[in-house]
C-alpha cells in the first residue's frame, strides 16, 4: 500500500519536493478494457434484437392504438369482429352483435351461460347441449317486444300469457293433472276430442259449462255411465227433436191395440222406459221394467 504524503508551506518559505514521486494512471487498460467493450457490444446486440422482435410481434398481432387485430377497444367496452374461439370461460356483463348481423354462439359439446351473485354462487344457468336445452332457475319467462309475459314457468305453475295456445301435434296434448282455461276450441273444419282413456273426465265451472258445435254434432261416449248433474237448476233439452232410440219398452200385462204411440216413463231411480200410449197413462201397467232394474 502506498501512502501519500502532503506538505504545507507558509507564505515566504520554500521547500523542495521529494524526488521519489509516484504517478498513478487512471482508467481501464489491457484485457479488462477489451472485455468491457465486448460486454457493451453484446448488450447493444441484445437491445437491437429485442427491439426487432417487438416490432415483429406488433406487426404480426396487428397491434394498433385502438386494439389488437379484430379486437378494438372503445369507450363502451371491447369490440370483436369476425369469428373468435375461446379456450377458457368468458366473463362479461353484456354481449351483443352488430346492428346488421346476428350473434352466433357455437361449440362442439355444449354452450353454457351462468349467472352468479356477489358471492360467486350460480343463480341461473342456460345449457344448450346436443340433445336438449336445460334451464336451471327459480323462474323461466318469455316476454314479447312490449314486455308482456308470454310464457312463465316456476315450481308452482305454468302460465301462458298469449291470447291463444295452439297444439298442432297429431296426438294432441296430454295433461297429467287439471287444466284451467276459459275456452277449448279446435281448428276450423277439425274435430275437437276430449278423452280420458283410463280415468274420468270432469268439466267444472262456477258459472256454467257451454258446449257448442256450429256446423257439426256433439258426441259423448263412455264405457260406463254418463251423468249430467245440476244441484240447483234443471236439465233442459232444447231441440226440435229429442231421439232416444234404445229405450227399453215395457210390456203390458194383457195385450191391446197399439198405434205405435208411446209415452216416456220414469222409474224411481231415474231410469227411462217406453210404454204403449193409451187413453190414460200406462206407466203403472208397465212398471215391471223398474222392478227388473232394481
Amino acid at each position: 500500500m502506498v501512502r501519500e504524503q502532503y506538505t504545507t508551506t507558509t507564505q515566504g518559505t520554500s521547500l523542495e519536493r521529494p524526488e521519489n514521486q509516484y504517478v498513478y494512471k487512471i482508467g481501464i487498460y489491457g484485457w479488462r478494457k477489451r472485455c468491457l467493450y465486448l460486454f457493451v457490444l453484446l448488450l447493444l446486440i441484445i437491445l437491437v434484437v429485442n427491439f426487432a422482435l417487438t416490432i415483429w410481434i406488433l406487426k404480426v398481432m396487428w397491434f394498433s392504438p385502438t386494439g389488437m387485430g379484430h379486437l378494438r377497444v372503445t369507450k363502451d367496452g371491447l369490440r370483436l369482429e369476425g369469428e373468435s374461439e375461446f379456450l377458457f370461460p368468458l366473463y362479461a356483463k353484456e354481449i351483443h352483435s352488430r346492428l346488421d348481423s346476428s350473434l352466433l354462439l357455437q361449440s362442439t359439446q355444449n354452450v353454457t351461460v351462468n349467472a352468479r351473485n356477489s358471492e360467486g354462487e350460480v343463480t341461473g344457468r342456460l345449457k344448450v347441449g346436443p340433445k336438449m336445452v336445460e334451464v336451471h332457475s327459480q323462474q323461466f319467462q318469455i316476454n314479447s317486444k312490449d314486455g308482456r309475459p308470454l310464457f312463465t314457468v316456476d315450481e308452482k305453475e305454468v302460465v301462458v300469457g298469449t291470447d291463444k295456445l295452439r297444439v298442432t301435434g297429431p296426438e294432441g296434448a296430454l295433461f297429467e293433472h287439471s287444466v284451467e282455461t276459459p275456452l277449448v276450441r279446435a281448428d276450423p273444419f277439425q274435430d275437437l276430442r276430449l278423452e280420458s282413456p283410463t280415468r274420468s273426465l270432469s268439466m267444472d265451472a262456477p258459472r256454467g259449462v257451454h258446449i257448442k258445435a256450429n256446423s257439426g254434432k256433439i258426441e259423448a261416449l263412455s264405457q260406463m255411465d254418463i251423468k249430467l248433474h245440476s244441484s240447483d237448476g234443471m236439465l233442459v233439452l232444447d231441440a226440435a227433436t229429442v231421439c232416444l232410440p234404445k229405450l227399453v219398452q215395457g210390456t203390458r200385462s194383457h195385450p191391446g191395440s197399439s198405434q205405435r204411440l208411446y209415452e216416456i216413463c220414469v222409474c224411481p231411480d231415474g231410469k227411462l222406459y217406453l210404454s204403449v200410449a193409451g187413453v190414460g197413462s200406462t206407466c203403472q201397467e208397465n212398471s215391471s221394467v223398474c222392478q227388473k232394474s232394481t
